[in-house]
């Protein structure tokens, strides 16, 4: 086990690019997460039957789909919060199934999780709420995890003093920023995102999505992001991940702008993804 992370620089946070345009192409990079036949159900309720996926090292790939299609619940069950009833699922070359408890907590550690609500403990201040990952996963002394969770609190833009803030201080979009910081506590190489953008305000939204493609670029991270944001997708994303049908179908927006099925067809080429698309050429023009 990596008893001491690597301290790393605070990353630009210029208007994000495209990962290709820094890191090479995300399309040569070797799978980090396998998914193979992942069937999902709840009782009698099928949410992913046959289900196929490969995740990129160092892309974000944006994964999108209709109320109930199971956005949340396909990264909850790669992490391992869910347990699939058929298939098989491969993180950053391991298998998560069989694995000993010494053996999971081991890769975990090489992850990190931002879910929607922030998940943040209320009884802790930001620091220790950053901290508690580090008390798990390391053997570092308090002084060292306290230095550690206040430069991961100053890489995602946060002040200094809101380290001795408790989450019922911070507001929604301080909230993400703190679980932002506690997912980023182990260096890790996945970062998982669930809806990073919901019930934050336009401006606020795209501060956040330049945050993460800053902090991906410079830490060289591979991002999973659940979103039903299009500017996200538009702004950030390498390629999308589509769930319909159970199933789910990815490439690049580009592509998937001429897929006849009908729901693709809906969400990106009614109004609010024209007006996405539209917001991103006219910044890609300045």
């Amino acid at each position: 086990m990596k008893d001491e992370p690597v301290i790393r620089v605070e990353p630009s946070l210029e208007r994000p690019v495209k990962g290709d345009q820094v890191q090479g192409d995300p399309a040569k990079g070797e799978p980090v997460i396998r998914v193979r036949g992942l069937v999902t159900r709840f009782g009698d309720q099928v949410v992913h039957d046959g289900l196929d996926l490969d995740v990129r090292r160092g892309e974000v790939l944006g994964v999108v789909g209709g109320s109930g299609s199971g956005k949340s619940v396909l990264l909850r069950t790669i992490v391992g919060l869910n347990h699939p009833a058929e298939g098989s699922i491969e993180v950053l070359g391991q298998k998560t199934k069989g694995l000993s408890d010494a053996e999971w907590r081991k890769l975990e550690s090489r992850w990190g999780v931002l879910f929607q609500s922030g998940a943040l403990f209320s009884s802790l201040t930001l620091a220790d709420n950053v901290i508690v990952p580090l008390k798990e996963h390391t053997h570092l002394s308090p002084h060292m995890r306290a230095e550690l969770a206040a430069l991961k609190i100053a890489m995602t833009g946060l002040p200094p003093d809101s380290g001795a803030k408790f989450p019922s201080q911070l507001s929604g979009g301080m909230k993400k920023r703190a679980g932002l910081a506690r997912a980023l506590a182990l260096d890790p190489e996945l970062l998982f995102l669930d809806e990073p953008t919901a019930g934050l305000d336009p401006i606020s939204a795209a501060a956040f999505d330049e945050l993460i493609r800053g902090l991906q670029q410079s830490l060289g991270l591979t991002v999973f992001m659940v979103t039903h944001d299009l500017d996200s997708l538009t702004a950030i994303c390498d390629r999308v991940a589509v769930l319909v049908d159970k199933k789910i179908k990815v490439d690049t927006m580009e592509n998937l702008l001429g897929d006849p099925h009908p729901w693709i067809q809906e969400y990106f080429h009614g109004p609010r993804g024209r007006a996405a698309r539209h917001a991103e050429e006219s910044e890609q023009a300045r």
